[in-house]
């Protein structure tokens, strides 16, 4: 039987399966869909293993409240295109959810939560391995933060790539402000005192350079930089960044006015730190063109 283009859109459509994948099962199948479609939920599952090793530097970062308690979490994937497959949001928002309600000491554990999707369970780590298969991407939950310190919380998501939790006492407006804040100018810590001994290390480091180049008498360069320094750490340091929504003042005065102190903040962007994987895009396609003569 003669396997047509539309034949395999449906299958694809149906399975989600790389498109030479669907070719593959339909011909195997003698254009029968249903064992075509059974063929490929068969044969996928062994993917989960080969796309393992595949790096996973985009995502989306998900937020779930409930009772006072909240979770942060970030799942990756591949590319950007699956982070809007709604599979892979439906295993994101199940893991947030898990994080809230089973209290999850790691990934492992959060991997081992009961849970099923698409067909695939009974757990969080079956469904992942399975919509690996499915999709033909790798996926991962890489972190996730839980709050329940007993402070009030505040969260902003701007978009799927950019979370922020803040944990406050005060005037929720104010707090919910503040996560936007972070989200926007990505503090590092909440005052100059609470920045990382290393990164005031590096920032040090950058402008003894620059100061060595200046060629300043040393007591000059010496001044200079120390006032690098101390304009790096207000410029990383919440309290001290002057507030989005009004420049003017800084964050810590518009929080002073609100009545509103933060205890802290966490911050997610998607991918931050991976290594991604550059593409070379004319190879990649010719070696799919030269994978489709041989098909």
């Amino acid at each position: 039987m003669a396997i047509t283009a539309s034949m395999v859109a449906e299958l694809r459509a149906k399975t989600d399966a790389p498109m030479m994948e669907c070719k593959k099962a339909l011909t195997e199948a003698n254009g029968d869909m249903a064992k075509a479609e059974e063929l490929l939920r068969v044969k996928l599952g062994s993917k989960a293993g080969k796309a393992a090793s595949r790096i996973t530097a985009e995502g989306v970062v998900a937020i779930h409240m409930q009772g006072g308690v909240g979770a942060l979490v970030e799942v990756n994937c591949e590319t950007d295109f699956v982070t809007k497959n709604d599979s892979f949001l439906a295993l994101s928002k199940a893991v947030a959810e898990g994080v809230v309600s089973a209290n999850p000491a790691d990934v492992q554990a959060l991997a081992g939560l009961p849970f099923s999707l698409d067909g695939f369970g009974p757990t969080l780590e079956d469904v992942r391995k399975g919509l690996i298969g499915k999709i033909g991407e790798n996926m991962s939950v890489r972190r996730f933060k839980r709050f329940a310190s007993g402070s009030k919380l505040a969260a902003y998501l701007h978009g799927t790539r950019i979370g922020v939790v803040v944990e406050f006492e005060g005037d929720e407006a104010a707090a919910k402000d503040v996560a936007m804040h972070v989200a926007a100018m990505k503090p590092v810590s909440l005052t100059s005192a609470d920045v990382p001994a290393e990164l005031i290390e590096r920032e040090r480091s950058v402008a003894t350079a620059k100061a060595a180049e200046s060629g300043k008498p040393a007591e000059i360069a010496a001044k200079m930089i120390e006032g690098s320094v101390q304009k790096y750490l207000k410029e990383v340091s919440l309290f001290n960044q002057p507030f989005v929504k009004n420049d003017k003042q800084t964050v810590e005065q518009m929080l002073k006015e609100k009545g509103t102190t933060v205890k802290a903040f966490t911050l997610y962007v998607v991918g931050e730190g991976i290594e991604k994987k550059v593409d070379d895009f004319a190879a990649e396609v010719a070696a799919q063109v030269a994978a489709a003569k041989g098909a």
